[in-house]
């Protein structure tokens, strides 16, 4: 139990990903992870699409750049070979919280498997927009679905960043 709130502790978000893919096996441990996050009412409103394909997450990273404002040929995936993006079905429970545990529980089994992960937003504009329309299609999802956020996962290029100073007021205990 103590590796846990261990790796809790000392996950970082990485940067610098080699190019050499996750195996089938490390992706399915951190979908499963995301899987068994709590839900609202456990009504278990989000959806996990794990892209691989090199087309799909250049026009998917094409796109997170544009809406970013971010200059031409930035790649807000950092080269990372794998984008899992989560999102959550309008109206049913509570899709953004949700989906937010989804992906928090996939950063951490990432880095319990050794794996370098990655908050990235603005997955929400990216599902507002054709191209995002389009791959929910393509992966067989019909419905409302409000973008959450996405995990970047593969293997770090250069190991995990030191920890960050952390501000003063972080919390208050309360008795």
């Amino acid at each position: 139990m103590r590796e846990t709130v261990i790796d809790l502790q000392n996950r970082r978000s990485v940067r610098e990903f080699k190019k050499e893919q996750v195996t089938d096996e490390e992706l399915m441990e951190v979908i499963k992870a995301g899987m068994n996050a709590p839900t609202g009412g456990n009504k278990q409103s989000p959806i996990i699409i794990a892209v691989q394909n090199p087309e799909w997450i250049h026009k998917l990273s094409e796109l997170n750049a544009k809406i970013a404002g971010a200059p031409e040929g930035f790649d807000p995936f950092y080269g990372a070979p794998t984008v899992i993006l989560v999102l959550a079905q309008k109206g049913v429970g509570d899709p953004v919280e949700d989906g937010s545990l989804v992906v928090g529980n996939m950063l951490n089994a990432g880095y319990a498997l050794g794996l370098g992960t990655r908050w990235i937003n603005r997955i929400r504009q990216t599902f507002e927009t054709e191209l995002g329309k389009k791959l929910l299609e393509e992966c067989g999802y019909e419905g409302e679905y409000i973008g959450v956020g996405s995990c970047i996962l593969g293997y770090p290029a250069n190991g995990y960043p030191g920890p960050l100073a952390k501000k003063d007021n972080y919390y208050k205990i309360v008795r």
